[in-house]
């Protein structure tokens, strides 16, 4: 029998009912003896959880730095083109490492971008047909600052006005057949998640400001934010496909959505390769120097393909596709190969108000992979036009391999976008007028990714607190055959220093 002291706090709660009858004690008791085998059951499936959590690998925890990818001024001559969005290549890196090496989860992925293709593909034609717009206002002796977007730049202003264009009603039948883009292009927007425009300062001119009173500007490209990134958006698009998730009535209204979006890129498809190979659109182009076919989203020479009732996206078509992040955005992968082996990748946003939230990840980080875009040396930022981004990059490598935290830490630089670069070289781009450092050395791709390799492992020897081995790899991130090759080395290397972290070799 349980005695209880008058004293306990608990004895009137404890004790059993006054005048407790045989058949009450029964179902009490009985009623307590469920209470403790449920009880017993939680504990023992508690101990099992933190047992089963004892025994699993600790994740492989890997950082994406490098500058925003919100876009660049192109600087060539004195012309800015603000529609050519040029990124270093995290996402694009992500996109690759999943696509090697978890490919269940590619594959599980690749329908929810048709929409993101859709987005880029739409956006890219608008930009082009911002700048005829605009070209056509000037000629028709409309010269209101800022009339057309966000294109508009004083120096564009005076080579619009400064050069004869021919146009017909060709050129404004365009703008009129391609007007059901812009209603697209809101309601793709608003599919993909609530829009975020990122805020920064601006350092000198901006195009924006022509004629205004800008106290601070605004990016115009539509993002996602840091709490539904693209793996959210595409979580989000995937749920709608699932039957079990998603009522009848609701698939039925995406399935319309979808089907609209098709049908009006059907109907524009004639309209959009008119514009993209309209001999006078080519010719504004390339007096205002803008090279969009060099940028993230670029899609314009695949419009037969992607504007038709059974596209389906490519592998390629993914790795090119773009949709802006805000934030940190957390990806985790369970590899193919490895089932037990769970890695977390963390793509940060790169602008310079971002980067003070960089250092509160670095603790644990098993590797880090820094993107810098070599081709960047005769581009402005977008936040500060009077820094030159090739300077900003190596600043910003200076401040990673100088960080007492990641004195131990592996990491990894990817010389980006040595495509691009290879173009620049083509078209007669002199290194030299941008970085007079590089004075008359042979102004071809070698030798400029030479010359600029050097001076990366110049900083990380100088200024690393510790000695550390140099890895460095020259990239194309859309180029998934070659990636693949250089990921898988990175990966094997990673592991390798995860696995002497773990104190496993």
């Amino acid at each position: 029998m349980v005695r209880f002291s008058l004293d306990d706090p608990l004895a009137k709660v404890l004790a059993p009912p006054p005048n407790e009858s045989c058949k009450e004690k029964e179902v009490r008791e009985r009623s307590e003896a469920e209470a403790r085998m449920i009880s017993d059951a939680i504990d023992g499936q508690l101990r099992q959880e933190r047992s089963a959590l004892k025994k699993k690998k600790k994740p492989v925890k890997v950082l994406l730095l490098g500058q925003s990818e919100s876009g660049a001024w192109l600087v060539l001559s004195s012309t800015r083109c603000p529609s050519t969005m040029v990124s270093t290549g995290k996402s694009a890196t992500l996109k690759n490492f999943q696509l090697q090496h978890a490919r269940e989860q590619w594959t599980e992925e690749r329908l929810s971008w048709k929409a993101v293709i859709y987005l880029n593909l739409v956006r890219n034609v608008i930009d082009v047909l911002d700048v005829l717009a605009q070209a056509m206002a000037y000629a028709g002796g409309d010269k209101r600052p800022g009339s057309s977007g966000d294109i508009s730049d004083s120096d564009g202003e005076h080579r619009s006005r400064s050069t004869t264009y021919t146009f017909t009603d060709h050129h404004r039948l365009l703008k009129l057949r391609l007007a059901p883009l812009r209603t697209v292009l809101a309601d793709l927007q608003r599919r993909l998640g609530s829009g975020s425009e990122e805020v920064y300062t601006v350092t000198g001119p901006h195009p924006n400001a022509v004629g205004k009173q800008v106290v601070a500007s605004r990016s115009h490209e539509f993002g996602v934010s840091s709490s539904n990134g693209w793996k959210s958006v595409l979580d989000k698009l995937r749920q709608s496909t699932k039957g079990e998730a998603r009522s009848n009535l609701v698939q039925k209204r995406r399935g319309a959505e979808e089907d609209e979006v098709t049908g009006v890129l059907l109907g524009c498809r004639e309209a959009m390769k008119c514009l993209w190979q309209d001999p006078v659109v080519k010719q504004i182009l390339a007096h205002r120097r803008s090279r969009i076919e060099d940028s993230s989203g670029f899609f314009l020479d695949d419009i037969d393909r992607i504007a038709s009732p059974d596209y389906q996206p490519t592998d390629g078509d993914i790795v090119r596709a773009r949709l802006r992040t805000v934030g940190v955005q957390e990806h985790r992968f369970t590899l193919d190969a490895d089932n037990d082996q769970e890695w977390i990748m963390y793509d940060f946003g790169g602008t310079r108000s971002s980067r003070a939230s960089w250092a509160s990840f670095f603790d644990d980080v098993d590797a880090i992979i820094f993107l810098s875009p070599i081709s960047c040396f005769d581009e402005r930022l977008r936040e500060d036009q009077t820094v030159n981004r090739l300077e900003d990059s190596l600043q910003l490598w200076r401040s990673v391999c100088s960080s007492r935290i990641l004195a131990k830490t592996q990491i990894v630089l990817f010389l980006n976008k040595c495509d691009i670069l290879r173009k620049k070289m083509k078209r007669g781009v002199l290194v030299k007028t941008y970085v007079p450092s590089f004075a008359d050395r042979t102004n071809d791709a070698i030798t400029v990714m030479n010359y600029f390799l050097q001076h990366f492992k110049e900083i990380s020897r100088t200024c690393s607190p510790e000695p550390r081995q140099f890895f460095v790899h020259f990239t194309s991130v859309i180029d998934t055959t070659a990636t693949a090759a250089t990921l898988d080395v990175v990966q094997e290397s990673v592991l390798r220093q995860h696995l002497k972290n773990a104190s496993l070799i």
